[in-house]
Order: C-alpha cells, then structure tokens, then sequence
C-alpha cells in the first residue's frame, strides 16, 4: 500500500496522476476536496476563519472543514494568526474560532502553483 500524501505534497503537486483506487484509499476524498478549498481560501485572503469558509462551502464540506483546518496546520501550511472570532453558527452559541493565514511555505506552494499555470496558460 503506498503512503498516504502530506496535505503540502498535495497541494504541491499539479501534476497529480491518482488512480481512482488511490483516491479511495484516501481517509476522505471529501477532506481534500475541502482541504484544497481552504488553501484556495487562504490565496485570495490575508486571514479567515472557520466563518469565512462555512459560507462558501457547500453543506457538505462542513463536516470535514475541522479537519481540513487541521491537516493544513500540521502541514504548515495555515498558521493561528493570533485572534480568535466567535462563531456565526446558531448550532455552536458564539463559540471561539481561530483566525488562520497562510504560511510562508504555504505562500511559496501558492507561488510554484501559480507560475506553473501561468506557464501552461503561455504554451
């Protein structure tokens, strides 16, 4: 069995050729696919929480958001960026929520994406 993938070389890797059956030995295709939001997220946003993201993910990825946040931040790909917002969520009574940003190795994995869309986008 091949070894799972770190969230940093998925998100590394443009070039990903998973076999299906890769995929479903994933702990969660749902997780990567809101793992990759999260980082899409972080790109386009200086800071976010946990608020920011429920609002554009579907009703679907909420389950998994948690989990995606913390993968990331084990990574080192997201950072706490030192405040906490308390939650919009009726189910969860204002509780805290971090604020998270990208890390510098989160931001230079964002740049070597970039440059290689730029790059096929050029050819």
């Amino acid at each position: 069995m091949a070894r799972k993938l770190t969230p940093a070389e998925r998100l590394a890797t443009a070039e990903k050729d998973l076999l299906l059956e890769e995929i479903a030995d994933q702990s969660s295709w749902d997780q990567f696919l809101v793992e990759q939001a999260v980082f899409h997220f972080g790109q386009r946003h200086d800071e976010w929480s946990c608020n920011d993201l429920r609002d554009v993910l579907p009703e679907l990825g909420h389950g998994f958001l948690g989990a995606a946040i913390n993968a990331l931040r084990t990574g080192g790909i997201i950072e706490h960026a030192g405040r906490m917002v308390p939650s919009t969520s009726a189910a969860t009574h204002g509780h805290r929520l971090a604020v998270w940003t990208l890390t510098d190795k989160g931001r230079a994995i964002a740049a070597r994406r970039a440059a290689r869309t730029q790059k096929a986008e050029a050819a």
